[in-house]
């Protein structure tokens, strides 16, 4: 059936444009260099999916649309979010009038042609060369195929090249994208989420679908891909409006005038939308003045959900992350890079005051993505990368990581904890091999043992059976809770004696959290050091949160 069809491909469409976001960010300079076309994009799509996914096995393909429609709109994010989520809409709507099982050329021609209609009616001043033009391209040509005896498959197969060429056609039609070296960032991700639609429809999820070879879907991708060789360009004079404002609206009448409001927006900036239908719309202006903009509305409605960016800033950051990625394609390879993830700013300027090439910001409750992992070892720009996860709960992350990077050499050293890393950082050799690193690494943090003082959120119990009750301090080691206070202070002097008494170590490197002041942090310090002369104290501030202290005993 069309409507399970829709189920299983939309998720995996939507992941690949996920998977392609800071890619298609890269070329984002129409209206302005924001940077952000690819994360509006897969937001806009992620929140359809949910939507989607929270439909019963039953639905139907007029349920499905409506779940479509009701998604983008609510999730829809900046322009491009705004145009896809009508673009959505439109297909999803044209595909209900379907009668057979499965969508016949027809069916999709209809459906795009419904495409064009919806999402060229949500856009007052539509702009050759941007994502309506990849749309309208390939509308057209599902018309010339409808005619002729092209199956649904190969119809589809086209469509994807018809996409990819549009896309590579997109710089002769806006000049500014000829100017940057770019094609259209909304129309690439569109063609991007085409073919991983077309893909998961073929069953080849995630992949590179298997066309027909006398009309290569390669050709057309490396077409585009002659055309992008994105240039810093660090004149740009920018929008004359800094704000891009979106927000969802709920009208108080039903006789709300569409017309006047996109009136009023258009006076007060540029790239407005508004998309919907009585009484719920999402609107979208670029402005210097959006606190006018929202007052406007308050007096016909309600606002929710607004979010307010500053297109300079993010116009910046695209400029710096462009520069780094060629400054980084420009430099050789180095034969060691290191992966480590932090928890705070402290810890991470300590690992790269030690080494490390890229942090990963992460911890005990915000464990990085295996893609956070995979893009870090990428950009160390190295030969072989060693990668120190310095939490249990990111050790399989990094180990997905490794499996799945191409092109580099990579391993995963367990640490456990950040403290962990310092220690296998501090036995590092440039000159040997990734594999005898490695070796070194794991065997230094063998003498690593671990303490982190904490605070309970709910009720428990600890190692040795002693009830702990929400807001009680706890000891840690090596994973069990053996000391229970309701002071940091001697909780931490508690628990290194009993690490202590277990084994005596000589050193002990202490960090402390974002919440412990200096003065808490110098007290604690002085009260080791009273406590325990005959250990050497490296104290520093981690900033981890969650945990006032951390500290290890070598």
């Amino acid at each position: 059936m069309i409507a399970n069809s829709i189920r299983t491909c939309f998720p995996a469409a939507a992941q690949v444009v996920a998977d392609k976001a800071e890619d298609i960010n890269k070329l984002n300079v129409f209206p302005v260099p924001d940077g952000d076309t690819g994360t509006n994009m897969s937001l806009t799509l992620g929140t359809v999916v949910k939507e989607v996914n929270a439909l019963p096995a039953s639905a139907t393909m007029a349920d499905i649309a409506k779940a479509i429609t009701h998604g983008s709109l609510m999730g829809a994010r900046g322009n491009s979010g705004v145009i896809t989520s009508q673009i959505l809409r439109g297909v999803a709507e044209g595909l209900v009038p379907a009668k057979g099982p499965d969508a016949t050329p027809a069916d999709v021609a209809a459906a795009l042609r419904n495409g064009v209609k919806v999402a060229f009616k949500a856009v007052r001043k539509p702009v050759a060369g941007t994502i309506l033009t990849v749309l309208k391209d390939v509308s057209t040509k599902a018309d010339e195929l409808e005619k002729t005896d092209v199956t649904t498959d190969d119809m589809l197969d086209q469509l994807v090249i018809e996409a990819y060429e549009s896309v590579a056609r997109t710089p002769d039609l806006l000049p500014v994208l000829k100017e940057n070296g770019v094609v259209d960032s909304g129309a690439f991700g569109l063609a991007t989420f085409i073919e991983g639609f077309v893909n998961a429809l073929h069953g080849h999820a995630g992949e590179v679908s298997d066309f027909d070879p006398t009309v290569s879907t390669d050709d057309a991708k490396d077409h585009v891909a002659n055309v992008v060789d994105i240039e810093i360009n660090d004149d740009w004079t920018g929008s004359q409006f800094r704000y891009c404002t979106e927000f969802l609206f709920h009208a108080d009448s039903p006789n709300f005038d569409e017309a006047a409001c996109l009136k009023y927006f258009a006076t007060m900036g540029d790239c407005e939308l508004l998309v919907g239908s009585n009484p719920d719309y999402k609107c979208h202006v670029h402005t210097n003045r959006p606190d006018r903009v929202l007052r406007h509305m308050l007096h016909r409605g309600q606002i929710f959900n607004v979010f307010v960016h500053n297109m300079d800033l993010e116009a910046q950051e695209r400029t710096d992350s462009i520069r780094a990625d060629k400054q980084a394609a420009a430099e050789p390879k180095k034969p060691l890079g290191f992966v480590a993830v932090a928890a705070g700013s402290g810890e991470a300027e300590i690992l790269r005051s030690l080494g490390v090439d890229v942090v990963v910001e992460g911890g005990q409750t915000m464990n990085p993505s295996t893609a956070d992992i995979l893009e870090a070892i990428e950009k160390c720009n190295a030969e072989s990368v060693i990668v120190l996860p310095d939490n249990g709960n990111i050790r399989m992350a990094s180990e997905a990581a490794v499996s799945a990077v191409e092109d580099v050499k990579a391993c995963v050293v367990v640490t456990k904890s950040v403290l962990q890393a310092f220690a296998a950082m501090f036995v590092v050799d440039k000159d040997a091999s990734m594999e005898e690193n490695a070796e070194a690494m794991a065997e230094a943090i063998q003498d690593v043992r671990d303490g982190e003082v904490t605070t309970a959120v709910r009720d428990s119990q600890a190692a040795d059976g002693t009830p702990i009750h929400a807001g009680d301090v706890m000891g840690i080691e090596g994973g069990a809770i053996t000391v229970v206070g309701s002071d940091v202070k001697q909780v931490t002097l508690d628990l290194i004696q009993k690490m202590q008494d277990a084994e005596e170590g000589d050193t002990l490197t202490i960090l402390a959290g974002s919440d412990l002041t200096d003065e808490a942090f110098k007290d604690i310090t002085d009260a080791i050091e009273e406590a325990q002369p005959d250990l050497e104290l490296d104290a520093h501030r981690g900033e981890q949160p969650l945990y006032p202290v951390i500290f290890s005993i070598e």
